[in-house]
């Protein structure tokens, strides 16, 4: 069976934020770049839950965790 694939505009569905391409970019753009040193999920723009979600995703590897990759190198662009 093979694991869900899941795009950035599901990524951002899931974490409550508007998933339209003008939103993402908009999104993107308010906060890049996100330094080095800041780990994604402590970025400080997060809510609690939306952080919890994103630290658990990469610590688990989970079905999310390669999209939740592909947004963090997009925040740091």
């Amino acid at each position: 069976m093979e694991s869900p694939v899941h795009d950035l505009s599901a990524l951002f569905k899931q974490l409550g934020l508007a998933a339209d391409q003008a939103s993402i970019e908009r999104f993107i753009g308010l906060h890049a770049p996100l330094p080095q040193s800041c780990q994604l999920a402590d970025a400080p723009f997060w809510s609690p839950a939306q952080a919890s979600f994103l630290r658990e995703e990469i610590l688990e590897d989970a079905d999310w965790a390669e999209v939740v990759d592909q947004l963090d190198v997009l925040l740091r662009g």
